[in-house]
């Protein structure tokens, strides 16, 4: 997923991330985007980012980048 959150905050949603399991990796950027996450969910994706992730504070909007091996 791509993060763009509020300014000066990068640090803080970061450290959000690190709570939640599915997050497999996680990294502070600079550009058009403040945040690139790697999540892998065994089933239900889209209910780890609708209840975990977009309810986050301090998030502006994610983009998701599906990748099935």
């Amino acid at each position: 997923m791509l993060i763009s959150c509020e300014i000066g905050e990068e640090d803080y949603v970061y450290s959000q991330f690190q709570k939640i399991p599915e997050v497999k990796n996680c990294l502070v950027t600079y550009g058009s985007y403040d945040i690139v996450v790697e999540l892998e969910a065994p089933k239900d994706l889209d209910s780890v980012i609708a209840s975990k992730i977009r309810k986050l504070e301090k998030i502006r909007s994610t983009i998701t980048l599906r990748v099935t091996s």
